[in-house]
């Protein structure tokens, strides 16, 4: 890509998202070749979301806009939205920061994460040694988590290898969590079989929740970055999302369920009390908080639609029906 380009693609992703602002391009694998008619989306022009509270996300609406990233106005979610150059498997966005897992699939497949700090104009390239799956930054768009299949494709698989990793941005040190001390009822353990996946980052930048899974079962578990150490919480419990107050942890669960058969719920962190979620489909997803009483989180569409995903909302206490917020989108992220 010539200077040129590349500064043009930052200039124009930074007046799309403003305060949290994108500037990488890499095109996903699932970025058509053949050119296809324009979708049907209403669109907005980018300098008019700037400095709106707004969802930042994948567009998955058909046409030549596909996995772009995209971004809608959090008071109208089904308006209008801005697009920009920039395509992404995986996008989350906080503070002045976006993270953007990608994949090519030239000759050999290869993948990518990028953060680009639109303050500074910086683009970071951070460790993802596999195909994207998870994408978190601190609310401070300070750590930068990934999670990536190094073996296997899926969670529902029988045997499959992640690898998560969280970036201190501000330093470049890389903390990969194969590393942390793992306890599990009171004693540290180091089962061979372990692996992490969907990191939930606190506003102190020192703790997140995280699923570690060994010896069959899955586990919500409490880090710490400063003692690099991961503490098992409950079982049965996978992608957690902490809430804007940090009083709750969403998650999905399988309960009695076949694998890869998936329900959402809620933790009260205080008092450990677990509400499951109105949503009865199977959510395979990390899911995002859109204020403190609703999460937001991805579904296929239906018949001819199933690749248009779009994003849902749902109450966090389990009462009311979800309903589509986001339109044909996936991998949302609020800015507030």
């Amino acid at each position: 890509m010539s200077q040129r380009t590349r500064v043009a693609l930052v200039v124009a992703l930074a007046v799309l998202l403003g305060g949290a602002a994108v500037g990488y391009v890499v095109r996903a694998g699932s970025t058509p070749t053949v050119q296809v008619s324009p979708s049907a989306v209403a669109t907005e022009r980018m300098s008019e979301l700037a400095e709106e509270p707004r969802i930042v996300f994948r567009n998955t609406a058909i046409g030549n806009e596909l996995g772009r990233v995209a971004a809608v106005s959090l008071e109208h979610p089904n308006g209008a939205r801005a697009f920009t150059e920039l395509s992404c498997d995986r996008v989350f966005a906080a503070a002045s920061r976006v993270l953007c897992l990608a994949s090519d699939p030239g000759l050999v497949t290869t993948y990518s994460a990028v953060v680009h700090d639109e303050a500074s104009g910086e683009q970071t390239v951070i460790p993802l040694t596999g195909s994207p799956s998870r994408a978190r930054l601190s609310r401070d768009g300070r750590l930068a988590a990934t999670t990536s299949f190094v073996a296997g494709d899926s969670y529902a698989a029988t045997s499959f290898s992640t690898r998560t990793v969280v970036t201190d941005l501000s330093t470049g040190r890389n903390a990969d969590l194969e590393d942390f001390t793992v306890i599990d009822r009171g004693r540290s353990v180091t089962p061979v079989d372990r692996n992490f996946w969907g990191v939930t980052f606190a506003a102190d930048d020192d703790l997140f929740y995280v699923t570690v899974a060994f010896g069959g079962e899955t586990h919500l578990a409490e880090g710490h970055l400063s003692t690099r150490t991961v503490r098992t919480l409950r079982t049965d419990a996978e992608c957690p999302s902490l809430s804007p107050d940090e009083k709750r942890v969403a998650y999905k669960k399988r309960g009695g369920r076949p694998r890869g058969d998936w329900r959402l719920a809620v933790l009260d962190l205080a008092t450990g009390t677990e509400t499951e979620l109105a949503e009865t489909r199977s959510v395979d997803d990390q899911v995002e908080w859109l204020d403190d009483e609703h999460i937001v989180y991805g579904l296929p569409g239906e018949g001819a639609d199933a690749a248009q995903t779009n994003v849902w909302v749902a109450s966090a206490d389990g009462s009311g029906q979800p309903r589509i917020l986001v339109p044909h989108a996936w991998s949302p992220a609020v800015i507030r």
